[in-house]
């Protein structure tokens, strides 16, 4: 699976996921090319656009002097902010995360808005027009209030009749088509043995809780939190028509399956081994391994047309036992299971008694305190949803080339450094060393933007009716755009992230990083900053983070062409599993939250990747000092200085305790303080950039230190 630098706290994205057809670019040009020529949309001003906060890439007044930063970096270089900031009531957390993000969803609104005015005389079947319609439509709450239940009513009746065993799978299939959570998951993802071809894939899936631990554990908090669930459940079942007492009996059958399907799960400390999710079969033999659910129906309803001979079963433990599950458990289970993951799909877009009833239990694990603006919630809906037809017309008001131009030379600085590393790398064989270099120099990476645009020509909007349908049917197309694609060649031109998004990813798959236009701005980055600062914050905590994870404990196992294979001997298999071991203690020592300590093994891929994203970018920074010439201190603090605070302010980040919580069980990434003082004390230029000596926090014992990359 690719790993993203998830500044958002979101998930990162499936390995294979949008496509960009030929064809599309000349008309949205036409479409976005008067969106730029018109003013910003009514609800958003010249003056707001220009309100949103000015952020640097190195901010001394973020800093706290009185601080060591022997001691506790993070807190050195953010502490004066932390001092004085409040997570607003909406938000899970603060800092460079939300502050970009906000910045850029006030472009996106200023696009969406626009949009929206003009759409009555837009082209019918144009993007513009459906862009505009589809956002005025989420911004109709009165709509979704008049409406209630009725939009998804008849698909409720449907689940209500089922009738049969039989009739489950067309169920499955319908509600997995319409971006519901049902039992397993199916995805075209390219062939982990021939990576330029997709095949299917069948995931363990169907839990409406964050992860399959929230099943499993035992203690006081365990259990509150999965009574907590029941309750939710009986609240949206209750809502949709059901009586109080025949409410909670079904919520009891979802818990009951959904705890069934969580002990058939992998843990995501499994999860990240390659190998424990490569089991390419025959179809003959999935029918063996599953024979209670109708594959070939499934394939037929789910819209597969494609000749499938092999799939890839990534779990296959979890297959057999939902097999069974779909062959023992009463009908009466499976109704209410798929009638309440109809439902949670659906509440946030219903009428306000569903919308409160989903923010109430979302917030146990977020912490947030109010829900966002109406005006927010539906940009973010309509940039995940259908993200590309506004992709355009962001970056001609965000990203001029002479951006994207210097963001790649920070980028390719960053991959010659770490070519110098793997040259000298001294635990490394020859033979190993020889397919690693051929692997970073297939590497290739997208910045800013695609270079053409989805086409949404079958995409059906409706201009005046309730949103959750729109929303039926973004998720519908996507589906359908991608669902017939096992057998053909990959599309190496899609991106797994919108423009606007303020993250990165690297994907094994294709051995390539991506990096969002919406990334490419202050604080992140800022073409007229010096070096020490873009170096830091660009160069080391995005571009060399993202390039390790090519060479982290998952990434290494892909080869140059994105093949799962074994390239390695096996000493420096072994000598590349104790190093990183070294990173995995170093994280289970540090604290998380409360009395819980970071999970290292979890983090495992990130803590490496950040750590070689720290000392690769310290050497392309003085590469190009060296190239570009050395300038003076600015605001007292020397290139390199600047280099280490530019990497630490980066991960400027103040979250809700709640937040942390959530993320020990279901994120792969440290907490921001220990992304910063974990790495950095791991680094000898560091210490002598500040002066810190042996004994000091921030310096970390020389036997105890983790030679990887």
């Amino acid at each position: 699976m690719p790993s993203c630098r998830d500044l958002r706290r979101t998930a990162c994205p499936p390995p294979a996921t949008v496509a960009l057809p030929l064809g599309f670019a000349l008309a949205l040009a036409l479409a976005t090319s008067a969106l730029r020529a018109q003013a910003p949309g009514p609800g958003v001003t010249s003056a707001s656009l220009s309100a949103a906060p000015v952020l640097r890439v190195v901010d001394p007044a973020y800093m706290d002097r009185t601080a060591n930063a022997c001691t506790d970096f993070f807190q050195f270089a953010n502490g004066g902010w932390l001092a004085h900031d409040t997570i607003p009531a909406a938000y899970s957390s603060s800092g460079v995360a939300r502050d970009m993000s906000d910045g850029n969803e006030l472009v996106v609104r200023a696009v969406l808005e626009d949009a929206a005015a003009r759409r009555s005389a837009a082209p019918a079947g144009s993007t513009l027009r459906k862009l505009g319609s589809f956002y005025a439509s989420c911004m109709d709450s009165s709509a979704a209030e008049h409406a209630g239940l009725g939009p998804i009513r008849p698909e409720l009746d449907q689940i209500d009749a089922l009738g049969s065993r039989g009739d489950l799978v067309p169920a499955i299939a319908a509600l997995q088509r319409r971006g519901a959570t049902a039992l397993f998951d199916y995805t075209p993802l390219p062939d982990p043995h021939d990576a330029a071809h997709y095949m299917v894939w069948l995931s363990q899936g169907g839990l409406g809780l964050p992860d399959r631990d929230y099943y499993t554990d035992r203690g006081a908090s365990a259990d509150s939190t999965r009574r907590q669930y029941v309750a939710h459940v009986a609240r949206l079942l209750s809502l949709a028509g059901e009586t109080p007492e025949a409410a909670r009996h079904d919520a009891d059958r979802v818990m009951r399956l959904e705890t069934a399907l969580a002990r058939a799960s992998l843990t995501r400390v499994a999860l990240r081994a390659p190998s424990a999710v490569d089991h390419p079969m025959p179809v003959a033999r999935l029918r063996t391994l599953a024979p209670g659910l109708d594959w070939p129906r499934y394939a037929r309803l789910a819209g597969l047309s494609a000749t499938v001979a092999r799939v890839n079963v990534a779990e296959p433990a979890f297959f057999h036992r939902a097999d069974s599950l779909l062959r023992a458990a009463p009908l009466a289970d499976w109704r209410a299971y798929l009638r309440y993951h109809l439902l949670a799909q659906s509440a946030r877009w219903l009428s306000t008694p569903f919308v409160q009833e989903d923010f109430a239990f979302s917030r146990r694990f977020t912490g947030a305190k109010a829900m966002l603006p109406r005006w927010k919630r539906c940009a973010r809906e309509t940039d995940g949803d259908i993200g590309e037809a506004l992709g355009e017309a962001y970056v001609a008001r965000t990203f001029p080339p002479e951006a994207k131009t210097r963001a790649r030379t920070v980028i390719d600085d960053i991959r010659s450094a770490f070519r110098t590393r793997l040259q000298h790398l001294p635990w490394m064989s020859d033979s190993t060393r020889t397919f690693a270099l051929e692997k970073l120099d297939r590497m290739h990476e997208k910045v800013g933007y695609p270079d053409r645009w989805r086409d949404y020509t079958r995409l059906v909007v409706g201009d005046s009716e309730p949103f959750v349908r729109n929303v039926a049917r973004a998720a519908a197309f996507e589906w359908d755009r991608v669902v017939d694609r096992p057998g053909s060649p990959v599309d190496t031109t899609e991106w797994g992230m919108t423009v606007p998004t303020v993250n990165a990813y690297y994907d094994p798959g294709k051995n390539e990083m991506v990096f969002p236009a919406g990334a490419l701005l202050p604080q992140t980055f800022d073409p007229r900053a010096d070096d020490g600062a873009n170096y830091g914050s660009l160069g080391a905590s995005w571009a060399g983070h993202e390039l390790t994870h090519g060479f982290d404990d998952a990434g290494r196992h892909f080869d140059a062409a994105g093949n799962l294979r074994d390239w390695w001997t096996a000493r420096d298999s072994a000598a590349f599993e104790r190093e990183a071991h070294r990173v995995v203690r170093q994280y289970d020592g540090y604290i998380q939250v409360d009395t819980f300590h970071v999970n290292g093994s979890l983090t495992e891929g990130e803590n490496i990747a950040d750590l070689g994203g720290v000392l690769t970018g310290y050497d392309a920074l003085e590469r190009a000092l060296e190239r570009d010439g050395r300038p003076g201190p600015i605001d007292g603090f020397t290139p390199e200085q600047r280099f280490f605070l530019g990497y630490a302010q980066s991960f400027r980040t103040h979250t809700r305790p709640e937040e942390e919580r959530t993320r020990v069980t279901v994120d792969p990434h440290a907490p921001e303080r220990w992304r910063v003082n974990g790495p950095l004390s791991n680094s000898t230029a560091f210490a002598a950039a500040f002066g810190c000596t042996a004994g000091d926090p921030m310096v970390r014992p020389a036997a105890d230190v983790p030679h990887i990359w």
